[in-house]
């Protein structure tokens, strides 16, 4: 793992015993020694924190900032206001393809701050700077900024023991101070849970990571690695770009089309994406779910009948909450939304149902 990058915290993470994997370019905790069911659990029921560094950040400053991202990304950057956040695509402009999917933070007309996966930020970076217009800058800041997200039903016992705030609203964010340092407080999260995400500079990282596990230790709080966070985001039905969404998925067949400012007169994509919405995709992404014991994994292929192939597994999982296996497929769009399907799981034909995630109740949005 010699030319992966680490996590400002990554001798924190070893001295905790945690489990690390390659996970795009970086390489970052996957469990620690509770295991992900104790995590993800926690997370359910009262509190998990992650390091989610790895994530990109990208700042779009000058005039106009804005209004440049706008025409790019999908959403539409001019239903929010300054102090909000957004979930948008980055779409190929010939194809529709997913590039990425980010969160977009608003700061004003004039700055724009992107979290971008991982392994797609040089390339959300590279085509953003490769069009903008005079006086408007690019800059990849992946290696300034650290991120933590501090998630679960007991997130604001523990953010507020560092006086940081709790009281705004989901997909808004402000700025605290915690030991001399300004720290991102953002309502978002991958979870399903109520939660934040923290935007740290990397040398407040430690000082930051310390305190919330210190703050949380009477809730139960645990870190958690990227192996819960997959399961926990799978129960919801988000998807993950490189499996659900793709250069070769775009928003249309993922069902993602509540991303996309379809009024908004241009966005990288728009005439393409426009076209398919109106003629129907051949395939859609739909939520599995196990009637018996199988697991679906990326990959296994999806039948009607025994001989009828109608789709493959994009993603899944054992779910620790319903304790059943649970997943997303593309499949195709002419196959009844509810309808029971067979997965191949090592030669044997498991029955799953067809539904709309999420597979589990979410509490995101509470107030």
């Amino acid at each position: 793992m010699a030319d992966l990058l680490t996590s400002p915290l990554h001798d924190r993470h070893r001295a905790l015993g945690a489990k690390t994997a390659p996970f795009g370019g970086w390489e970052m905790p996957l469990e620690y020694p509770t295991g992900v069911v104790a995590e993800h659990t926690a997370v359910r029921t009262g509190v998990g924190v992650f390091d989610v560094s790895h994530l990109g950040k990208a700042e779009v400053t000058g005039p106009g900032a804005a209004a440049y991202v706008n025409a790019c990304l999908t959403n539409d950057l001019d239903r929010i206001g300054p102090g909000q956040a957004q979930y948008t695509l980055c779409c190929d402009d010939e194809t529709g393809g997913v590039v990425d999917d980010l969160i977009v933070y608003r700061y004003s007309d004039e700055r724009v701050l992107l979290v971008p996966n991982a392994a797609n930020t040089a390339e959300v970076v590279r085509r953003l700077a490769g069009s903008a217009p005079d006086g408007v800058e690019v800059v990849d800041r992946h290696r300034d900024l650290a991120v933590l997200a501090v998630q679960g039903p007991r997130s604001d016992e523990v953010m507020t023991v560092l006086g940081l705030p709790v009281d705004h609203d989901y997909m808004s964010f402000v700025e605290a101070t915690y030991a001399g340092a300004t720290v991102v407080v953002c309502r978002t999260g991958y979870t399903g849970e109520r939660g934040y995400e923290l935007l740290v500079p990397n040398e407040s990282a430690g000082a930051v990571w310390d305190a919330l596990l210190e703050a949380g230790a009477e809730h139960g709080i645990l870190p958690c690695g990227l192996g819960a966070r997959d399961t926990l985001r799978t129960e919801m039905g988000y998807p993950l770009h490189g499996q659900d969404i793709s250069l070769d998925v775009t928003p249309v067949q993922a069902r993602m089309a509540w991303a996309v400012g379809w009024d908004k007169p241009a966005f990288w994509g728009r005439s393409v994406l426009v076209r398919e919405r109106a003629e129907k995709p051949a395939r859609v992404l739909r939520g599995i779910v196990a009637t018996g014991r199988g697991i679906p994994r990326p990959g296994m292929s999806v039948s009607l009948t025994a001989d009828v192939l109608v789709g493959e597994v994009t993603s899944g999982t054992f779910s620790p909450t319903l304790r059943k296996g649970v997943g997303l497929a593309l499949v195709a769009a002419s196959v009844a939304p509810d309808a029971e399907v067979g997965v191949d799981i090592r030669g044997r034909r498991e029955i799953f149902q067809l539904t709309k995630p999420p597979f589990v109740d979410p509490s995101v949005k509470e107030s």
